[in-house]
């Protein structure tokens, strides 16, 4: 015997099991929560060295690269951007969407602490600051146009 002919030869059998299948899922719709503006938090480490007096090679090989290493092993980053000028040193650590902003903060801190004393002695303590995106509304726009078509043209393509 099937598993189909249990429920051809039972029609009752197969409207119950139906019935149970619907009213869970009906159940399971109500329960979920729904969010105009799902959450979404962006987050960015910036961490700012001072040198006085330092060219930019000097700063990206005495401050930059050490604090990438150091920094690079905390948890939840997804990219860095790093640059060096004439006496200041600059890291953006980008996190990862959602990510817990106040532990990739304490720890990014304690990288930054750990490296300190690596540091050139003339070289300012690490700024290490957190930006959160405080937009909670559109992360994009997006705007359509077109030279050879109308605003109901280009609508019908999207």
């Amino acid at each position: 015997m099937r598993f189909t002919d249990l429920f051809v030869k039972r029609p009752v059998l197969a409207i119950v099991v139906n019935l149970v299948i619907l009213i869970a899922g009906l159940q399971s719709i109500r329960a979920l929560t729904v969010r105009q503006y799902p959450r979404s938090d962006m987050a960015i480490v910036r961490v700012s060295t001072t040198y006085v007096g330092a060219n930019a090679d000097l700063v990206r090989g005495f401050i930059t690269t050490p604090l990438e290493r150091v920094i690079a092993s905390a948890d939840g980053i997804d990219y860095m951007e790093s640059w060096s000028a004439q006496g200041l040193s600059t890291i953006t650590v980008h996190l990862r969407l959602n990510y817990d902003t106040n532990a990739a903060l304490t720890q990014i801190q304690a990288k930054g602490a750990q490296v300190r004393n690596d540091l050139p002695p003339e070289a300012e303590a690490p700024i290490i600051e957190l930006e959160t995106a405080d937009n909670q509304f559109a992360a994009v726009y997006l705007s359509f146009s077109s030279a050879d078509l109308d605003q109901n043209q280009i609508t019908d393509y999207l």
